[in-house]
């Protein structure tokens, strides 16, 4: 296990490469999505590889949780991975730390149904429990601190220029 120490440490190093040199810290991350049979998806990054899906309800085989899972988890993730560096960073001790990502959503938009409801989500709520030695004070300003740098609630929370590319390849019918 990471030691809060060391995760200040690291976080220092790279605090002061993008003072020195922002672009240290720019770039683009690529994500490859592939649909594959039965709305599944394969997903890879670097070395990793996820999968995502649709249940049957949907036309789906269920062998993979659907993206609104994984988006949900993205956030959650981020979140309490952003709450832990910024813990060692300020030098707040954490006992236990979890958070519910919780997501209303009405299909009928997603479906087509009603042009009144949005396809999204209509409201996102998260809900922190955290066990820490710090006064309630520390607790805070450390929560506030990390929830303004973090960069999953700023995409959720603010709007995110979204550009489309299509490339569209001809290809002959089967026979």
């Amino acid at each position: 296990m990471t030691e809060p120490a060391d995760i200040r440490t690291a976080i220092e190093r790279n605090v002061k490469a993008v003072t020195l040199r922002p672009s240290v810290g720019q770039g683009t991350a690529v994500t490859r999505v592939r649909l594959g049979e039965s709305l599944s998806c394969e997903i890879t990054e670097g070395p990793w590889t996820l999968s995502a899906g649709m249940t049957g309800k949907y036309g789906g085989d269920g062998s993979a949780p659907n993206p609104g899972v994984l988006g949900r988890a993205a956030f959650g993730s981020c979140l309490a991975i952003g709450y832990a560096m910024w813990a060692a960073r300020l030098g707040v001790s954490i006992t236990s730390l979890e958070i519910d990502v919780q997501a209303d959503y009405d299909v009928r938009g997603e479906l087509g149904v009603s042009d009144a409801v949005r396809p999204g989500h209509s409201e996102i709520r998260y809900v922190i429990r955290v066990s820490s030695p710090a006064s309630e004070d520390e607790v805070r300003r450390w929560i506030d601190t990390a929830d303004r740098c973090s960069s999953w609630r700023d995409n959720l929370a603010n709007p995110v220029p979204l550009v489309r590319e299509l490339h569209i390849t001809s290809t002959a019918p089967i026979e």
